[in-house]
């Protein structure tokens, strides 16, 4: 799932100290980063639910959908509906990400009761995983809250999917969550992008 990385309409939670512009550029970067582990895996398909148009960004490889729907919830469950399963469906928030990651991941899932699920430190989640789509997987619950992740944990834990746990990630939503991903993840065009932006005297650290 991802949004095209144009000023206004993406990392708007980083502005202030960045300028629409400058929070653009991060999630650009992020999600280079992001498409990039997914290249690097071994994953059988590579998609792309995307928010926008596909630019210069986009890599060979992915099979772009568009994102439909009124609500997030919505969005994702038409993704799962048009990819189906077994598929593992990440974010571009989380640009530390790495193909072996991934790679475990997807293992974890085709060795688990249904369903893998990874935490984001926020209290939402950055990786879910189905063996197949479920109706109703993601009706009623709210995104982007400190219960969006522990409420996804019990709707698959109701639906007899499990979930395996993944290890828990942190967002990048907010300035601070960039500086510290980019400290955990020295290379790469994230960390470069905001080690930059960082470095002015007008960008609180």
């Amino acid at each position: 799932m991802a949004k095209s990385p144009v000023p206004g309409a993406v990392k708007t939670r980083l502005c202030p100290p960045l300028q629409e512009d400058e929070a653009a550029e991060v999630a650009s970067s992020a999600l280079a980063d992001t498409l990039g582990a997914v290249a690097a895996s071994g994953a059988d398909e590579r998609w792309i639910a995307l928010d926008g148009a596909p630019g210069d960004w986009l890599p060979p490889g992915f099979r772009v959908i568009h994102q439909r729907g009124s609500t997030f919830a919505d969005r994702l469950q038409d993704a799962w509906d048009t990819v189906g399963g077994p598929t593992l469906q990440i974010g571009m928030d989380t640009p530390q990400v790495s193909s072996a990651l991934l790679d475990r991941s997807c293992a974890a899932l085709l060795a688990s009761p249904g369903a893998v699920l990874g935490h984001a430190r926020d209290g939402g989640w950055w990786a879910l995983g189905m063996h197949q789509t479920h109706r109703g997987v993601f009706a009623g619950i709210a995104m982007s809250t400190p219960q969006t992740g522990s409420e996804q944990s019990e709707r698959l834990r109701s639906l007899g999917l499990g979930p395996q746990l993944l290890p828990p990630l942190r967002d990048v939503d907010q300035w601070e969550d960039a500086l510290a991903v980019a400290r955990d993840c020295a290379t790469g065009s994230f960390a470069r992008t905001v080690t930059r932006l960082a470095s002015r005297k007008d960008v609180q650290r």
